[in-house]
């Protein structure tokens, strides 16, 4: 490859044990006869039998939902071959996942971890970084290797572990990672989330980090849970910000208050429907190593109106400027209530989810969201925001149709709604599989119940990810979820959580990494073979923000018109790579690219030749 410099709020949804509850159809009987009398009578008789002690567990009759009939016709079409080749053992990652389990239940070790796919040290390539929990302090059992990992990428396919001396050794009861470069020197740090206090790494280069947690000030409280994170200048002074989302209050002794149980099974993961809610943290970068806790008075903080608590249960956020006004707006994806939309006001935050549509899904309930991620359809003026919910719930996919920050759910219409609905989908992202100028979505599955095909048949601990191939505009829906055979290794079922994509091999097309909780990874090299063209392009910005976070690019070519943002918080707990890449399918041909950069300078370029990777550079105003 070649190189070349260049409200009145809704109520809010209470969510019943999730564990298949809302597809249930028990009980329907016809009142006025005698035999159905009877056969509840017999139902009743074989229910106390089944609930005795030491009972087995009690199923659950599931209902299958189909599109609506008022939907075009589905006609035959051309489904492109994706495969995915696993190569996560050929490539030097024997990374596994501690999650601390002993068999108490306890939910913190089901919903971890994260992963960063992006070049950490400087030379080019995308190299790993997989967040790790450890042994619970109570546990009596040592942490000693429990600690996040860091895979430097060789360039030759194959990764090197050069976590010893990285700086990372001490371990956490880890969840998410942010990556941003937060001082300016061109080296990105990491924000490692987790239960308890969060770190702030700084990047020495060379693959190895200072922890710098105490004099930036963004350890949060001793007693929070954070998920994910994200770097962003929201207050448009050049250097980044950070926003850390916050789940639920947990503690041990509370989980077990809650004492969520299966029927025949005992305890189990419950939902965080019984758990108090938080608030998240906004940290304002001082440009001097520190930062400002801003939470209070910058507008991120949302409390019920009757009782003052808190009413986030964040697990996932992204960042779009989604009414089009300059300024980075805010979407957190939360567990069971609502969903939030900040619109950045000029450098504070107004909460209007509701008013945007992106609060509830198309039945007006909260849904069990956990990952996100936000797509500009440049070809037809849109932005849609995809999120992945809980078993039973439909990935939600909310389009607003002309930039006025109002949506809509057209999850069913777009062709993802009851594909993705048995699924309990976390990590997910768009991005172009194939090359073919179209942002595709995949999404990473697995339930959080190991034992849940006990009680729902069509359930499993494991579950294979999707990958909907966007089939544009003149198709019947603009989304079909690709069958199996035609996926490779992405589909092996595995317990999905993090996902995240970059270009591993310099090939031209991306690469995907999934995590699983409690187990290893699965790294997954991009094999497609349509000879589609591409444009890989890198952002330089000025210093601080030397990376232009938060830049926009369009691409104008034969084949339309395409956009994309530069930045890398997507998915679940997880970073992508910062380099753009742009599908151009069968044409060769690139008119201009247009790069609004985060300051809201804009420039023009032409391009000359394709499938390479071209670095934008902003030239100082100073």
């Amino acid at each position: 490859m070649s190189k070349t410099e260049y409200e009145s709020p809704a109520p809010e949804r209470q969510a019943g044990p999730r564990d298949g509850d809302d597809d249930a159809v028990i009980g329907i009987a016809l009142r006025w006869s005698v035999i159905v009398v009877i056969f509840v009578c017999l139902l009743a008789v074989a229910g106390w039998w089944l609930l005795r002690d030491g009972a087995d567990p009690v199923t659950v009759e599931e209902t299958v939902l189909r599109s609506p009939e008022s939907l075009p016709e589905e006609r035959p079409m051309a489904l492109p071959s994706l495969p995915f080749s696993d190569v996560t053992v050929a490539a030097g990652i024997d990374f596994v996942h501690e999650n601390g389990a002993e068999g108490e239940r306890l939910l913190p070790e089901t919903m971890g971890g994260g992963v960063a796919f992006t070049d950490l040290d400087g030379d080019g390539l995308a190299d790993l970084l997989f967040v790790n929990s450890r042994p619970w302090e109570w546990s009596g059992r040592a942490a000693t290797g429990a600690v996040s990992r860091l895979y430097l990428n060789r360039g030759d396919g194959t990764f090197r572990d050069a976590t010893a001396g990285s700086g990372l050794e001490t371990p956490i009861y880890g969840m998410g990672v942010a990556v941003g470069d937060v001082d300016g020197d061109g080296r990105p740090e990491l924000f490692l989330t987790g239960v308890g206090r969060n770190r702030l790494l700084r990047n020495l280069g060379g693959g190895r980090f200072e922890d710098i947690t105490a004099s930036a000030g963004v350890a949060g409280d001793a007693d929070s849970w954070s998920t994910s994170a994200v770097f962003l200048d929201y207050d448009r002074d050049g250097d980044l910000d950070l926003f850390v989302a916050n789940y639920v209050a947990w503690s041990r002794s509370l989980d077990f208050e809650v004492d969520y149980q299966l029927t025949g099974i005992g305890r189990a993961y419950g939902p965080p429907t019984n758990f108090p809610g938080s608030q998240p943290y906004l940290y304002r970068n001082l440009g001097d190593g520190r930062f400002e806790d801003v939470s209070v008075d910058s507008g991120v903080r949302v409390s019920h109106p009757d009782t003052g608590e808190p009413m986030g249960k964040a697990l996932a956020v992204a960042v779009e400027d989604l009414d089009r006004d300059g300024w980075p707006d805010l979407l957190v994806a939360n567990d069971t209530v609502r969903n939030f939309y900040y619109r950045n006001d000029g450098g504070t935050f107004v909460e209007q989810g509701v008013g945007g549509g992106l609060a509830y899904d198309n039945s007006g309930h909260a849904t069990g969201a956990m990952g996100i991620d936000i797509v500009r359809h440049a070809e037809a003026g849109e932005t849609a925001v995809a999120i992945g919910n809980f078993a039973n719930e439909m990935t939600s996919y909310y389009v607003d149709p002309d930039g006025r920050g109002l949506f809509t759910d057209e999850a069913i219409i777009a062709g993802i709604g009851p594909p993705s609905r048995s699924a309990l989908s976390f990590g997910l992202f768009f991005f172009d599989a194939d090359l073919d100028g179209r942002q595709d979505l995949l999404q990473a599955n697995g339930h959080v119940e190991d034992e849940i095909n006990r009680v729902q048949a069509s359930q499993r601990h494991a579950q294979p990810a999707q990958l909907f191939w966007n089939c544009g505009l003149d198709c019947p829906r603009r989304f079909v979820a690709l069958p199996v055979e035609r996926l490779g290794d992405l589909p092996v079922p595995m317990v999905g959580r993090g996902a995240a994509y970059a270009d591993m091999d310099l090939d031209g097309d991306l690469d995907v990494v999934l995590t699983q909780a409690g187990g290893g990874p699965r790294l997954l090299r991009n094999d497609q073979a349509t000879g589609h063209h591409w444009l890989r392009v890198r952002t330089v910005g000025v210093k601080p923000n030397a990376a232009a976070i938060g830049a926009r690019v369009r691409l104008v070519g034969s084949a339309g018109v395409q956009e994309r943002m530069v930045g890398s918080s997507r998915s679940y707990l997880s970073q992508t790579e910062l380099t753009l890449t742009f599908g151009l399918g069968g044409s060769a041909d690139v008119d201009r690219l247009e790069v609004i950069w985060a300051d809201g300078a804009i420039q023009t370029m032409t391009v000359t030749g394709v499938d390479r990777e071209i670095v934008l550079r902003q030239t100082d105003p100073g």
